[in-house]
């Protein structure tokens, strides 16, 4: 799959969201966009302990070439990044805010990330508020909700194969990031 190429329909997922709902929120043309153009990624809720969700997902994106800041109060120092306790606190630019907190505490970040001017939030696998990402998308910021941004990425760079998960992609080329 060539740069510039899309995919016209997303995966069918068991999501809670209408039709409509993951035609806003899960859209394959944006889920693309953010993940050719994002380069540094905060985590939201990132936690030091290895089993959780969060610490794989950022553990497979570092891997994958992202550089990740981990947004958490009560730790200083993450998968040997120093940890900022909000979003406001980072003191570099970040592309993506990946939320791995409840869904109803979605909304302050979300409107620290308006505040922030950050360009795309992403509410992780079974985070819903509906709330939150009306007002992200409201406010401009490409919006992902109820989806993995590890499993996107590796459905839409060829990896999620591999695991033996089939990722509705007919394709024996990798995608490159960046182009």
């Amino acid at each position: 799959m060539g740069s510039g190429t899309s995919i016209s329909q997303p995966v069918n997922m068991n999501s809670a969201l209408t039709q409509e709902q993951q035609a806003l929120y899960q859209n394959p043309d944006v889920i693309q966009k953010i993940l050719d153009h994002t380069r540094t990624i905060a985590i939201v809720g990132l936690s030091a302990e290895r089993q959780k969700a969060s610490h794989f997902v950022a553990t497979y994106l570092r891997s994958a070439g992202y550089k990740i800041i981990p947004v958490n109060p009560r730790a200083k120092e993450i998968l040997g990044e120093k940890c900022y306790p909000s979003l406001t606190s980072i003191d570099q630019p970040v592309d993506l805010v990946d939320i791995f907190r409840p869904a109803e505490a979605c909304l302050p970040i979300v409107e620290e990330a308006i505040a922030c001017q950050l360009p795309a939030v992403w509410m992780q696998l079974k985070i819903i508020n509906l709330e939150a990402a009306e007002k992200a998308r409201n406010a401009g910021l490409a919006t992902v909700m109820d989806l993995c941004v590890k499993m996107e990425h590796g459905r839409y760079s060829g990896g999620l194969h591999e695991a033996g998960m089939n990722t509705e992609l007919i394709s024996a080329q990798r995608r490159h990031r960046f182009i």
